[in-house]
């Protein structure tokens, strides 16, 4: 297999960068993509959000699509670089594929994320960024129903279950966000 390019230039799309209290949340960069390999190719990681990926060209397709949310729409992942190690252990951002109903907030918490409040923190950041700066406030969560710990971070973030649908032909809650601008309902 021919070895894929790692020497990706940092993005000069403009990626606001917020930091919280243990994490740098930035734009992806080329250093990121093994993490992101890692956690696209595990099977039980990624069960609820499509799936593991066949091989590493489809991360590395998946990989540029989320660049290419940012230019088309301002928004996407922003990925979760832990303060301490400068390890990246995540992903939180908005997302708004073709088909959506509305823009979201998201998440993917690599091994090394996960179980320690950091995604959660991230998201705080993120709704707060996005009400305040990109004008989406009340965004949505799509979490397939079976996915129990997802569905518990929603709820922690004070999200409630709006309705049950379906995204991709797969079950779908929609959870509503509650506002992130003072005062709002």
């Amino acid at each position: 297999m021919t070895a894929l390019p790692r020497d990706i230039p940092v993005l000069t799309i403009p990626v606001p960068r917020l930091e919280t209290e243990r994490l740098i949340l930035r734009g992806p960069e080329g250093r990121d993509f093994d993490a992101i390999r890692d956690f696209a190719m595990d099977a039980e990681r990624t069960r609820f959000v499509g799936g593991a990926a066949a091989n590493e060209f489809e991360v590395w397709n998946g990989f540029m699509r989320s660049i290419g949310h940012w230019m088309w729409h301002g928004y996407g992942f922003w990925i979760l670089e832990e303060k301490e190690t400068g390890q990246t252990v995540g992903r939180v951002g908005i997302l708004n594929h073709l088909g959506w109903p509305e823009p979201e907030i998201g998440w993917h918490a690599f091994a090394t994320g996960e179980g320690r409040g950091l995604v959660h923190e991230a998201a705080i950041a993120i709704r707060s960024c996005a009400a305040h700066q990109l004008g989406l406030d009340r965004l949505i969560s799509q979490i397939h129903p079976e996915n129990r710990r997802s569905r518990a971070l929603a709820e922690r973030l004070g999200a409630v279950e709006e309705r049950a649908t379906f995204l991709l032909d797969e079950p779908c809650l929609i959870y509503r966000h509650p506002s992130a601008i003072g005062g709002a309902a």
